[in-house]
Formats: C-alpha cells, structure tokens, sequence
C-alpha cells in the first residue's frame, strides 16, 4: 500500500470526479483510476459507486474515509516534526520557487544577502509543476518561503490573515522567435496570418494563467504545437525553431542580445509580473526573521514597463523593493 494511494481517494472523494481529481492530483485520469483500483485490490473492497454520476462513495469508502484521513494526518505531523527538528538545528532556510525564479533570480538574492548575514543555508522543496502546487508547500508549512511571480489577477492562494509577502521585483515575458534570413522573427503575429505555432505552458502554470487573460482580452489565431511547465523546456524548443513562446525575459537576455532570438510581437503583446518573496506572518526561527528583514534592504531592479530595448541589456537579479504588505486571497479561474 502506498500514502499516494491514499491522497488519491481524498482527492476523488471531495471532486467525485476522476477527471478533476487527476488534475489535483497532477496525474493522468487513466494513472488515478489505476491507482485507486489498486488501493480497493488491497483493500478487498470497493470505495467507490461508478455506476452513478457523479460517481459516490460506497459504504466501504465512508467507513475507509475517515481512517485514511486519520492516517496521513499523523505521518505528515510525524514527518514535519521531524523535519523542523533536522532543519531547526541545521539553520537552514527553505524555500518553494518556480522554476525559472531558481534559474535567474535565486542566486543573485542569496549572493546579495550573504554579504550582509553571512553564509546562508538554504534548501528548495521538492519543486512542483503546477503553481498551485508550489503555493501549497507555503500553505501546509512545507517551507519557509514562497518566491514566486504574481499579477493582480493571478495571485496565490493564501490567505492574508496569515501570510504576508514582499514585492522584490517585476518581470516580464515576451514572445520570441527564432530570426528568419532578414533578421525578422520565422513565427511571428501578423494580422491576417495563419495561427502562429505556439509553445505552450500548458494549463497549470503561472505564466499559463498570465497568458490567458491576455488571449482572453486579444482573441489570436494560435495553433498549441508543443507544451512544458518549464520556461527552460520552451525556450530550447524555440531555439530549435519549433514555434513562438513567452518566455521570461532574464531567460533569454543572452539570446536576444546576440540576435539567436528576436521578439514575435510588439511590446504590446508583453505581460509583466512582479516577483514576490512570501512568507507567514508568525514569528518563526531567527534564521528565517534575520533572511526576512535584510530583503527590505535590497535595491529593487528596472521595471517591467519599460521600453524593451533598455529592458534588453542585463538587469542585476538580486534587487528588492523595501515595501512590505499583506497578500491578497484571490480565486483566478482562467486556464493555469
């Protein structure tokens, strides 16, 4: 029997729908049947009523229910507990970040800060691939902060009462092609074209959900000919010429720089971000109030707005605004 068998049938009992549920749960709907299968092989029973819609739960699956939950609800507290235990004598410092935000923001903010604390020790979590998902390892204590990118329609789910954040910078992500023989972009948006080759986030990302309020607001002709939750994963796919995708501009400042790259729209077509350090607001390890108080020191780096060609030349990464404010809970439901 394996734990994730269990945070399935959790899953499935609260969306009684196996195509959300796998969704949740980050998974194939045909891997999550499976799964949950397997677990009712073990259990000799059925949890589940498949024969109605939505389907329900069996009288074994409500009797099962409140043991499952009882089950993790101890292994998870005996695994925090023992990981603050490990990492409260470690001083170390963990962190949920987005991909790209660990690639091109992360090592220059942890440089800038050693010089004023000192060394620091710092761990990632096990990085998600969903947004969601690396916003829940904050939520559920998994970490001790959250850097990660926001926009006011698309912020994390937390809830203000207990977290707060810090506004250390913006981003953006613009369109990039590779440059036909003229130095003109192979896959660009032209009015009248056909649909341009996309590279796509797929739905589960944060630059994915950014990206859809844009094409909500400017209908395009876009044909998806490729997805990966990774910035790093589209921007090798547009290198290989295989299509246009958005893809932050510290991703590609060399690229653009040395003409491998060149912009598929005008500046219009960009969407910027800020970048956000996340934290709860109780008082926690020295380590973690110290990391927290020396970022309000760092200077903040060029604004997303600004015209792309000063955008262009390189930006150093580690800069921060001193402003400190509460989060805002919001529910976004445009395409992740």
């Amino acid at each position: 029997m394996e734990l994730k068998w269990l945070e399935d049938v959790l899953s499935l009992s609260t969306t009684l729908s196996f195509s959300r549920a796998a969704r949740e749960r980050n998974v194939t709907q045909s891997a999550l049947s499976r799964r949950v299968k397997q677990l009712e092989d073990w259990l000799g029973s059925p949890l589940f009523d498949r024969s109605s819609y939505p389907i329900r739960l069996t009288e074994a699956g409500r009797t099962f229910l409140p043991r499952a939950q009882e089950i993790l609800r101890q292994i998870q507290g005996a695994r925090q507990e023992l990981r603050k235990q490990h990492e409260d004598a470690a001083e170390t410092l963990i962190f949920s970040t987005l991909n790209t935000l660990s690639l091109t923001y992360f090592p220059g903010l942890i440089r800038r800060l050693e010089e004023k604390l000192g060394p620091l020790k710092t761990r990632f979590c096990d990085q998600r691939s969903s947004f969601d998902g690396n916003v829940a390892l904050l939520n559920h204590g998994e970490c001790d902060f959250l850097l990660t990118y926001a926009h006011d329609l698309v912020l994390p789910e937390l809830d203000p009462e207990h977290f707060l954040y810090r506004r250390l910078g913006t981003e953006r992500a613009i369109p990039v092609s590779i440059p036909d023989g003229n130095g003109e972009p192979l896959h660009a948006f032209r009015c009248g074209d056909a649909p341009v080759r996309l590279l796509s986030y797929g739905s589960s990302t944060f630059f994915a959900r950014r990206l859809a309020l844009l094409f909500a607001e400017r209908p395009t002709p876009l044909v998806t000919v490729y997805e990966n939750p990774m910035s790093v994963g589209l921007k090798a796919m547009v290198l290989a010429g295989r299509g246009v995708a958005w893809v932050p501009e510290s991703l590609v400042v060399e690229e653009l720089r040395s003409g491998q790259l060149v912009p598929a729209a005008d500046t219009s077509w960009y969407v910027s971000a800020e970048i956000r350090l996340y934290r709860a607001r109780q008082q926690s390890r020295l380590p973690v109030e110290q990391f927290w108080a020396a970022t309000a020191d760092v200077s903040p780096p060029a604004r997303a707005d600004e015209p792309a060609q000063p955008a262009l030349t390189r930006r150093d990464p580690a800069g921060t605004a001193p402003t400190v404010s509460g989060s805002r809970k919001s529910s976004v439901s445009a395409v992740a």
